[in-house]
C-alpha cells in the first residue's frame, strides 16, 4: 500500500491488552532520518497531534560524519526536542526505542545514553525489552557497504564481501575495537545470540539493515560492474533472511536502502508469517509508518511533506 494515509486505523491511545492478543499499542515508526531537521520537526508534529504510545527510531538519526556537527546535533536539537516534548506530553509521552545506523558514528553512543538516563529513549542496539506481551530486539549492524565508516558493519555470515565492497576490518572506526571482533563476528552469530530463548511470535526487530533479496533491500545498482562482474542489485543481510526463514518473527522493521520502495514500489514484504516493514525514503519528505503492533499487517506509511 505505497503511499497509504493514516485512515486504514484509528488510534485509541498508548495500549490496551486484550484476551487473546499480543498488544494493541499505536506505534510510529521512522528511519533514516539523518539529521535533516525539517523530517524531525513533522515527526514531533505528529506525536504531539496523534500521541502514539510507542516511537520506534531505526537507526541513521545524525548528520553523517564525526565531527562536533553530529554531536551538537545530538544533544542541542534532538535531546532538547525530545525534553520539550515529554514536557508537553506529560503522562502520553510515548516509549520511544532507539538505534543506530551506518551513518551514525558510535563515538556518540554516549550521548544517547545519557539520553536514556533521563528517559527520553530507550537505546536498544543489541538490547531485549519487554512491551506488554511482546520483545522488541534492536541491532544497527548491516553487511559490508562501500562507504569507509564501519562503526556499524559486520561480515554477514562468514568473511566474504561483495565487489565494490570494503571489508569490516579496512575502512575507518570512530571507536576502537578488538581485532577478533572486526575480523570473525558476524550479523548470523549476533542474531542467533541476540534472541535465543524468544517466543518467535511476540518478537519484534527493530533492525536498520533489511533481509536479502526483498522488497526492501533494493539498491541502484542496474548495471553497475565491478572487475567485470554484475553488481547484485539486492545488498540486504542473507544472515537476516535466514534467520527470518527459519525462527517466523512476528514483526521486522529496517530502513538503510532509500531507494528500495521508489525502485520496488514497495515498502513493505513478507517472509512466511513475518510482516517486514521500512521507513527508508529518498524523497524530501518524512516516510512515517503507524501501525498497531497487535495486526502489523494493517501498517500504513505516509510521506509527510515538511512543515
Amino acid at each position: 500500500m505505497p503511499g497509504a494515509g493514516p485512515g486504514a486505523f484509528t488510534f485509541t491511545g498508548p495500549r490496551v491488552e486484550s484476551p487473546g492478543r499480543i498488544a494493541m499499542i499505536a506505534t510510529f515508526f521512522v528511519s533514516d532520518l539523518h539529521g535533516r531537521v525539517p523530517r524531525y520537526e513533522s515527526l514531533f508534529a505528529a506525536i504531539e497531534r496523534e500521541r502514539p504510545g510507542v516511537v520506534l527510531l531505526g537507526g541513521d538519526l545524525l548528520p553523517q560524519g564525526f565531527g562536533p556537527g553530529a554531536d551538537e546535533f545530538l544533544t542541542e536539537y534532538l535531546s532538547a526536542r525530545f525534553r520539550a516534548l515529554r514536557s508537553s506530553l506529560r503522562g502520553a509521552y510515548p516509549r520511544v526505542f532507539a538505534i543506530f545506523g551506518n551513518d551514525d558514528a558510535r563515538v556518540h553512543e554516549a550521548e544517547m545514553r545519557a539520553g536514556e538516563g533521563e528517559g527520553l529513549w530507550e537505546y536498544v542496539h543489541v538490547k531485549r525489552v519487554r512491551l506488554g506481551g511482546l520483545t522488541i530486539v534492536g541491532y544497527s549492524y548491516v553487511p559490508p557497504t562501500p562507504f569507509r565508516l564501519k562503526d556499524w558493519e559486520r561480515y554477514d555470515v562468514g568473511r566474504y564481501v561483495d565487489p565494490g565492497s570494503i571489508s569490516p576490518e579496512d575502512g575507518v572506526r570512530s571507536v576502537a575495537v578488538p581485532e577478533h571482533e572486526t575480523r570473525w563476528a558476524t550479523i548470523a552469530a549476533d542474531l542467533a545470540d541476540l534472541t535465543l530463548g524468544i517466543e518467535p511470535r511476540s518478537l519484534v526487530m527493530l533492525v536498520h539493515g533489511p533481509p536479502h533479496g526483498t522488497m526492501l533491500d533494493r539498491a541502484a545498482l542496474d548495471g553497475v560492474m565491478v572487475d567485470h562482474a554484475p553488481s547484485d542489485v539486492h545488498v540486504g543481510s542473507i544472515a537476516l533472511r535466514r534467520f527470518i526463514e527459519a525462527h517466523q518473527p512476528r514483526l521486522t522493521l529496517h530502513g538503510h536502502i532509500h531507494e528500495s520502495a521508489r525502485l520496488t514500489g514497495h515498502w513493505r514484504d513478507r517472509i512466511g508469517e513475518t510482516e517486514m516493514l521500512s521507513a527508508a525514503h529518498d524523497g524530501p519528505e518524512l516516510a512515517l509508518i503507524r501501525l498497531d503492533l497487535d495486526d502489523p499487517t494493517r501498517a500504513t506509511r505516509e510521506l509527510v511533506k515538511p512543515v
